[in-house]
Formats: structure tokens, sequence, C-alpha cells
């Protein structure tokens, strides 16, 4: 794997939390390298480190141990940690975020949730994105709608849109269709499955649903802190 392939690479990376006098290992030594363009998927029991893991991948926290490189550039290492301006920025440029609850903002219409990023950051080339976003996830016509007149699987959708407006290189999706019923998880991966293949996406998702994690071409179980990949 060249270096430039790597979008995401975890070396030796660790988190540790205390309770108290107590310390607390959620990952442990994690070495897990992810290119450009894949779709991999992480499975296992609740506790097994497979949030923290996503969230130390996407910068939302900060690891007590190993490295972090994106895009070949070390954010969390030896070397003098990002500053919290920097990291944002970071997340800004690179990263799109999808949760399971949808976080919506109840009165705002569709429309305006999709184009709420752009109020605080626009990246060059954002320009029509809310449109193409809406065709592409079939929502078009419930662009004028607000959250509570739409259903559960159109509100990810447009969660979806929301991060994918802003044209980041990764897409990290922690439990995506942890709210809904299995028709609409169904429809949205194939809604992850779609975007992947057809604009390159790199997706990098946890979820308790092994049909949802087998839409992934690489599925990685964790256990007890560590990242075990299948095949």
């Amino acid at each position: 794997m060249g270096e430039a392939e790597k979008v995401l690479e975890a070396r030796g990376l660790g988190r540790t939390y205390r309770r108290g006098s107590e310390e607390i290992p959620a990952l442990d030594g994690v070495e897990i390298a992810i290119r450009r363009g894949e779709f991999v998927s992480f499975m296992g029991p609740s506790g097994s480190g497979k949030t923290t893991l996503v969230n130390l991948l996407g910068c939302l926290d900060n690891p007590t141990s190993g490295e972090l490189h994106l895009c070949g550039r070390m954010i969390f290492g030896h070397g003098k940690p990002l500053s919290e301006k920097a990291l944002t920025l970071v997340r800004r440029e690179l990263f799109g975020y999808v949760f399971q609850n949808f976080y919506l903002i109840p009165t705002l219409t569709v429309r305006e949730n999709i184009e709420l990023p752009l109020a605080f950051y626009k990246k060059p080339g954002a320009e029509g994105e809310v449109d193409r976003l809406l065709k592409l996830l079939g929502i078009e016509h419930r662009a004028n709608h607000l959250p509570r007149q739409i259903s559960g699987g159109e509100m990810q959708r447009v969660a979806i849109a929301r991060a994918l407006v802003n044209r980041p290189e990764i897409l990290m999706a922690d439990e995506p269709t942890g709210n809904l019923d299995s028709k609409r998880s169904g429809e949205i991966g194939e809604v992850l499955t779609d975007l992947n293949r057809t604009s390159g996406l790199t997706i990098v998702m946890v979820t308790h649903n092994p049909t949802l994690a087998g839409l992934a071409g690489r599925r990685i179980e964790m256990r007890d802190g560590r990242a075990y990949e299948e095949g």
C-alpha cells in the first residue's frame, strides 16, 4: 500500500480514560490503514472500543498514545499536538459526520438543514451541492418540509446530505441506521454503498447491524480495544 493511497493511518493508537484514580483502557495499540475510496465497517460488542476508535480517526477525540496520520500528515503523535483551531480546520476540510441521532434543527426545512454547514464554512466548489444532493439522495420533493413532516429514513438522508455538502474526503458514520427499522436501514445501506461506488467516497462506519457491515469492502471486528480484520 503506497503512502499516497492512505487517507487514514493509526499506528499503535491507544486511548485511556480516567475515573477518579482508576485508569480504564478503551483502545490498546490499534494498527490500521485505510485507503482512499474504501468502505470500512467496524463491528463489536458494547465496550469493545469501536466508537472510541472512530472518534479518534475522525479527530473528535484525542489519543493518549500512538500516532494518527491523515492524508500523509501526522495529526497526533510524538510531536507537538495540533491546536483545537487547527483540528477544527482538519475536521472541516476532511470529514463529514453521520450519527445514530439525526441532529436536524426542527425549525429549519430539509434544504436549510443541509445548507447549515455552509453558513460556517464553505469549501471551494461546494456551490450547487445542496441541489445535487437533494436529487442524489431522492429527497428533492421534501426540500421545503420540516423534519417532523418526513420519515426517519428521509431524516437520515438529510443528515447524510448535510455531512456531504462541503465535499469531504471521508464520511464517518457511527451507527447510521441505529434508529431505523430494517427496511429503512436497508435503504440507508444502499445509499452508502452507492456513494462509495459511484463517487469514490471513503466511508468509515460503526454498526451493530451485520447486514449493513456486510456491504463494506472491509470488515474489522473490535474486541477488548483491539482491531481484528476479517479474512
